[in-house]
């Protein structure tokens, strides 16, 4: 697994005493020091000052980083814990929301236990925002936050190590070399996650598959249920598989986006893929989906909590069925997903245009204009798709 170097504990010994300590979010005690290591990190203050003062980070760098690292720190003070680090996120949550979208419906929370813990399992669209919602709607019903997985592929830079550790991440392996080393990583990643939901009894938020889906097609992986369980069938060779789904208490969670700011991205690579075989990301380009996806109009947002996976599954595949069947019928289909498929011609006998306005289509033939001719099908794709799913027609 590569890390970077604030992932390595101090010595041997704090290893033995503290297992996960190369992959678990930051606890209490560390955020002090980490907090002062980021206002002295360089690269983050450049970041900061070409994103707010882009004409003095030009011409004058140093006095730029200055103040940048000035109000870094004025902005952290009081700042002693997790949660406290959160509740600062909190607030420029509540701004994004206010001002990016036009409405955030949550659903299903209100039937699972407060005081329990679970592995929250969901379509995945949004790098960040995703489990920021997730975060959101926990905070507005007075519960704990969860811990979120995030791939080592995003944590390219120590800074935005630190940041996605400060928010209660955890790293989940995706440069580990070889099938050993791979092998040793998920259990790993699998017996952090089970202690997290049985010994802390603190909730887990992780993708349903590896990365977005950027086709707009919601499928669980069977091989992410497959790692879950590695760590409990690990501890105990002679447990059944249903035994393993129902000690980790999965919630399928559904999100869905009006309209995702970084669609006209993903129909790039999507074109790519299909006319090279291949799409190569450039330098930083997943950070720039974080502040797209953060910045961009979202238009309504639908978060459904669904029900916990009983223990009578035989096979990852089994639950998979499960985890698909519970997101697709939690899944809100706005009038963006009606009209592209209008506009696809696909499926006419699956369109319901009763709720859509002038207004809703207007919106939509704004953002369509500004598509190039050839990313439309791509584009158009990502919405019309979760209609054709949830029918089964993909």
């Amino acid at each position: 697994m590569t890390l970077d170097s604030t992932s390595v504990p101090k010595n041997a010994n704090s290893q033995a005493s503290d297992p996960f300590a190369d992959i678990r979010p930051y606890h209490d005690d560390e955020v002090a020091e980490v907090l002062a290591r980021l206002a002295d990190n360089a690269e983050l203050l450049d970041a900061l000052t070409q994103y707010k003062l882009p004409r003095l980070a030009r011409f004058v760098p140093k006095l730029a980083r200055s103040i940048a690292s000035f109000a870094l720190r004025r902005e952290m003070r009081g700042v002693d814990s997790v949660r406290a680090f959160q509740m600062r996120i909190a607030g420029y949550m509540q701004r994004m929301i206010r001002t990016t979208t036009d409405a955030f419906e949550v659903e299903g929370l209100d039937k699972l236990d407060p005081g329990t813990a679970y592995l929250f399992i969901g379509n995945h669209r949004d790098i960040a925002l995703d489990p920021a919602f997730v975060n959101y709607a926990l905070y507005q019903a007075g519960r704990d936050t969860v811990r979120i997985a995030i791939g080592d592929n995003l944590l390219q830079k120590p800074y935005v190590s630190d940041l996605m550790r400060l928010n209660k991440s955890f790293i989940v392996p995706r440069s580990a070399r070889g099938k050993r080393a791979m092998l040793a990583a998920y259990q790993a990643l699998s017996s952090y996650i089970r202690h997290s939901i049985t010994v802390d009894n603190h909730s887990v938020w992780l993708a349903q598959r590896e990365g977005r889906a950027k086709d707009g097609i919601d499928r669980a992986d069977p091989a992410i249920i497959k790692m879950l369980t590695m760590a409990h069938r690990q501890a105990d060779k002679n447990a059944d598989f249903g035994e393993a789904i129902r000690e980790l208490r999965m919630v399928p969670v559904s999100i869905s986006y009006e309209y995702d700011p970084c669609d006209l991205q993903k129909a790039r690579e999507l074109y790519a893929m299909h006319t090279e075989g291949r799409y190569q990301k450039v330098e930083f380009e997943d950070i720039r989906s974080i502040v797209a996806g953060i910045t961009g109009d979202k238009g309504r947002i639908k978060l459904t909590f669904g029900k916990p996976l009983p223990g009578d599954f035989d096979t990852p595949d089994a639950a998979a069925e499960e985890i698909d069947r519970q997101v697709l019928g939690g899944y809100r289909l706005f009038p963006s997903h009606q009209l592209a498929l209008e506009a696809s011609g696909l499926a006419p006998d699956l369109l319901e245009l009763d709720e859509v306005t002038d207004a809703d289509r207007e919106r939509f033939n704004a953002r369509l204009a500004e598509v190039p001719t050839h990313l439309r099908d791509w584009w158009l794709a990502q919405y019309a798709n979760p209609v054709l799913n949830r029918a089964g027609r993909l």
